[in-house]
């Protein structure tokens, strides 16, 4: 059986697409009351306040669509991952974040690793596209995600120091000393860096869609 996060996500998606699309006067206000009922079940899941709920419901239009998550995976010439840890939670992540409008997939893997690793990369393949519905991310909101995966390529070895917003340090490791670390489980799961060492060494790699 769906679990709630997801119904009440369809529910949400249903009443917004029905508003953009209905040019009935009866069934958009149908699809205003099925809009309440989503907001109400919202209300009670996550605890979210009236505002949060609007910002929630009203930040987008027409058509509902998954979010895109894009995280850049890259190795060094030993063979190690950049992972970045994350000043909120003092967590581990592989670099990345929301696509932005306006920059394609790749663009968004270079400017996030510029931005919170500090060096330059080129993308190489796209690893995976992730539904983070159907696996053991930790629960971040609402919003229902494809996390895409990209291999990238360094222009160098070197790290500099690391201090902005997000992020406050930027090392590679290992995957065994990866798999250690106090990973940030909304971002990357152990079985996401596994699956990037082994595209890293595979020769013929075939983009995993799940």
């Amino acid at each position: 059986m769906d679990n709630l996060e997801l119904l009440i996500q369809q529910l949400q998606a249903i009443a917004q697409s029905g508003k953009h699309y209905t040019k009935d006067v009866f069934d958009m206000e149908r699809y205003e009351q099925l809009e309440d009922v989503a907001k109400k079940l919202t209300a009670k899941y996550t605890g979210a306040n009236a505002k949060q709920l609007d910002i929630f419901f009203d930040s987008d239009n027409g058509y509902v669509t998954p979010k895109v998550d894009v995280r850049a995976v890259t190795f060094n010439t030993e063979d190690k991952i950049l992972l970045v840890n994350e000043k909120r939670g003092n967590t581990w992540s592989i670099p990345g974040g929301w696509a932005d409008i306006g920059y394609s997939i790749g663009e968004i893997a270079v400017k996030e690793t510029r931005e919170e690793a500090g060096i330059h990369v080129t993308p190489k393949q796209l690893i995976a596209v992730r539904d983070m519905q159907k696996h053991d991310y930790a629960k971040k909101n609402l919003s229902y995600i494809y996390k895409n995966i990209i291999e990238c390529v360094p222009d160098n070895n070197k790290l500099t120091d690391v201090d902005n917003s997000e992020t406050d340090d930027a090392e590679y490791f290992t995957l065994d000393e990866a798999l250690k670390l106090n990973l940030s489980l909304n971002r990357n799961l152990p079985e996401d860096l596994k699956m990037a060492f082994e595209c890293h060494h595979s020769e013929t790699w075939q983009t995993v869609f799940d």
